[in-house]
């Protein structure tokens, strides 16, 4: 018997919602949330139970169920240290870059606090160099499947198109197709769907923040799971820029062709970061829900509602940075690099 309390299935997609913005990003990892703000982050992972590692650990269904261990590490933001790090565009390809950086040593602690010990008792951790490799094929997977794959599909009929418009409108056509339909496979994997619970509990976390309400399980759970900065927007964002990126180049050689897609990807994501920044800063407003209604509608695919207890672990996160810092009284230099929740 599951000895925690679950969430609503039924809970509605669309709860209260906060209206400004904190200096807080974050991210979902394995049975935790990590937390960033301007001088530090935070993973929060709870741990398998005394009864599930005697049973060889967590079932991808049942989840931990263990005490919560948190780990926080300093943070001095690649964007401090020149000045033209800070630059529009230029800042969000640095803050993205930073962001993976966090994000995979994340994933790392969390997948490491899953773990059992090996049979002389002491923690057992995966190898540097399985952990580099698989970053690295994570990598080449996300720019082969949703950029060079686009690109070469449509060169195929590349003497069949009449214009480079209609060249890059049906590359991009692709690509956005590729996209949606990854989406919606990750979202029915099932060892995907606590991952996208505690994707859900750090939107409602930060949120609940952001809002200035009391940082307690059942305050946050009263907020969406949806988030104007979550990366599954910014993602949907970066499809939609490629096209005005890319439209100038026209019909390209396919040497070429593969060259300009991998060149522009840091211009595509840093123009989405200016955007979907903007976006955050104006949400309350009726023009950038307009806009912001698709990508957010997209989280329907990444996010799951929580329960209390994967509430508990992403509050628990973000009070390790709170602890350290006060993210409400951060400058606009200290807030580059949190326009995307993830």
């Amino acid at each position: 018997m599951n000895a925690f309390p679950s969430a609503n299935g039924n809970a509605p997609d669309h709860l209260r919602e906060a209206t400004s913005d904190a200096a807080i990003g974050g991210q979902a990892v394995l049975e935790g949330v990590m937390m960033r703000g301007v001088s530090t982050w935070s993973v929060a992972v709870r741990k398998p139970s005394a009864t599930q590692i005697d049973a060889g650990g967590a079932g991808s269904g049942e989840g931990a169920k263990g005490d919560i261990e948190v780990i926080s590490e300093p943070l001095v933001s690649w964007t401090k240290r020149n000045r033209l790090l800070r630059l529009p565009i230029v800042r969000g390809v640095v803050a993205l870059a930073e962001s993976l950086k966090i994000g995979f040593r994340a994933l790392g602690i969390s997948a490491n606090a899953q773990l059992p010990d090996d049979e002389q008792g002491d923690k057992q951790e995966i190898g540097s160099g399985a952990w580099v490799g698989t970053v690295a094929f994570a990598l080449l997977f996300a720019v082969g499947l949703f950029f060079l794959l686009p690109a070469g599909l449509t060169n195929i009929f590349r003497d069949e198109i009449p214009n480079s418009i209609v060249f890059v409108l049906i590359e991009k056509l692709i690509r956005i197709t590729i996209f949606l339909g990854y989406l919606w496979l990750i979202s029915r994997m099932a060892d995907l769907q606590r991952v996208f619970e505690y994707h859900g509990a750090e939107h409602k976390t930060i949120s609940c923040y952001e809002a200035g309400v009391p940082l307690i399980p059942e305050n946050a759970q009263q907020y969406s799971r949806f988030h104007p900065r979550c990366g599954t927007s910014f993602l949907l964002l970066v499809m939609i820029v490629a096209i005005v990126v890319f439209a100038p180049l026209g019909k390209l050689d396919w040497q070429w062709l593969f060259v300009s897609r991998i060149l522009g990807i840091p211009v595509v994501a840093g123009l989405a970061f200016e955007l979907i920044k903007w976006f955050g800063k104006n949400r309350a407003k009726r023009w950038a829900r307009v806009l912001m209604w698709p990508g957010m509608q997209l989280q329907r695919l990444t996010t799951r509602e929580p329960d209390l207890p994967q509430l508990a672990v992403a509050i628990a996160a973000l009070q390790a940075v709170l602890a350290v810092e006060n993210p409400r009284i951060a400058s606009e230099d200290d807030k580059i690099g949190m326009e995307v929740v993830a």
